[in-house]
């Protein structure tokens, strides 16, 4: 694996042999669970309500596990949930709700740390495919799940589609959230494929915080590649959690491959 170090506005250099994902911080992870909408039931609960029917009575391995804003509510819901994670911080604020024994976690790379057993669903949610920022790590992290799955198995991923229609020519940036409490947009390398999510957020003395986030878009289509390189075929693919049919008009989708039986 190569490592990703981002210096300053679009410039990076490789250190070969670690992931390119961000490494969240302690503090990061202890402000995670304050990003109120995604922990809503509105966006929750159809999210658990597919996982369990996925899992299907059996096992299931979230990647990027975080926090556990799914992997807790889905083991309230009887699946047995173990987790891989790369930020030992995000895990400590996990273990504020759950113990080892209740969701185990491995700390490591998606695309390459083992978790022992097998498992009938493997997951990765809300874009985080794109924390790996090289092809290489995405299509390693699409194996790792095969190796996990068992006979049958399936593997989710839940990520947007690239907003590049909005970028008319000459420019390089593409809002995605403009508010009083939080301004927000991306900015694209169309031949990298990489681009930087900043956010600029407002504090409660009236300044704003600023971070960023560094990731790789992916396509459909090069996502159904990945996932036949690594032995697995679409078994379906929707706009969102409760089925909407998927169109070119989509922003995002919910995708399911299939290991062969």
């Amino acid at each position: 694996m190569t490592e990703i170090r981002w210096r300053g506005w679009g410039e990076c250099e490789t250190v070969p042999g670690m992931t390119s994902s961000d490494m969240w911080t302690l503090e990061q992870a202890r402000r995670y669970d304050d990003e109120g909408g995604m922990f809503s039931p509105e966006v929750l609960a159809p999210t658990v309500d597919a996982l369990v029917a996925l899992a299907d009575g059996g096992q299931a391995l979230e990647l990027a596990i975080g926090t556990g804003r799914v992997a807790v509510p889905l083991r309230a819901r009887g699946v047995p949930v173990s987790g891989i994670e790369l930020s030992a911080a995000m895990v400590e604020q996990l273990r504020t709700k759950v113990t080892p024994d209740q969701i185990p976690v491995t700390i490591g790379d998606m695309a390459t740390a083992r978790v022992p057993g097998e498992f009938s669903l493997v997951y990765l949610v809300y874009n985080t495919i794109g924390n790996l920022c090289t092809q290489q790590e995405q299509v390693e992290c699409f194996h790792n799940a095969a190796r996990h799955l068992s006979a049958g198995g399936r593997f989710l991923v839940e990520v947007g589609v690239p907003s590049l229609r909005r970028l008319p020519p000459g420019q390089a940036a593409v809002p995605f959230d403009v508010s009083d409490e939080h301004l927000g947009f991306d900015t694209y390398d169309l031949v990298s494929q990489r681009a930087i999510s900043h956010h600029f957020t407002r504090q409660e003395d009236g300044t704003y915080r600023r971070g960023r986030h560094n990731y790789r878009f992916v396509w459909p289509s090069e996502l159904d590649l990945m996932a036949q390189l690594a032995g697995m075929t679409l078994e379906h693919r929707a706009q969102d959690w409760i089925g909407t049919p998927f169109t070119s008009q989509s922003e995002g989708h919910v995708s399911v491959w299939r290991l062969a039986p």
